[in-house]
């Protein structure tokens, strides 16, 4: 591992992680005025993102953590769906957040917001830390988005090179 980004065509620094949480968290304290939002962790690449937009909200919510898995150990979707885990509270009625890790696809996001918009709740939008547009193969809303990244593979804060790297504080990806 190494803490020293790579020297792809991404790299995002923890200052603008950073930054970027701020804004998108002051976005959803502005539209969940008076009303308390369930955000829900989508494991394992989101776990940092969500942690720090939690704590950036200051404002009632509650969490929540699932897992869905189209990748395994590649790099590349499979295109298939598999839910690893699935919620621990209903979500009937709340106002809930999916936060996740990357749109990439967008097959996987897809996939749990129909899963998740058939259990009823008040609303349900999306937060992604990252998207590749040039990579969906389904169009999904995104409506707090951090960063629109090109066609690269991506680790660190969070997201994983081989369940490796998720500790760094940046976001790197190597040169081809």
């Amino acid at each position: 591992m190494s803490l020293t980004p790579g020297n792809g065509p991404v790299q995002i620094s923890a200052e603008q992680i950073r930054a970027r949480i701020v804004e998108l968290a002051a976005k959803i304290r502005a539209d969940y005025a008076g009303k308390e939002p369930h955000l829900i962790c989508v494991l394992n690449g989101a776990f940092m993102f969500h942690t720090d937009l939690v704590r950036a909200l200051d404002m009632p919510a509650t969490i929540d953590f699932m897992q869905a898995s189209s990748y395994g150990s590649a790099k590349q979707s499979s295109g298939e769906v598999r839910l690893v885990k699935d919620l621990s509270f209903p979500i009937s009625d709340r106002h809930v957040i999916m936060v996740d890790d990357i749109v990439d696809t967008g097959i996987t996001m897809n996939y749990l917001l129909h899963y998740l918009g058939g259990r009823g709740p008040a609303s349900l939008r999306v937060a992604a830390l990252l998207s590749k547009p040039s990579r969906r193969k389904v169009e999904v809303p995104v409506e707090y988005l951090g960063f629109t990244i090109p066609d690269a593979f991506v680790y660190g804060y969070g997201l994983d090179r081989d369940q490796m790297d998720r500790n760094m504080p940046f976001i790197t990806s190597q040169a081809d």
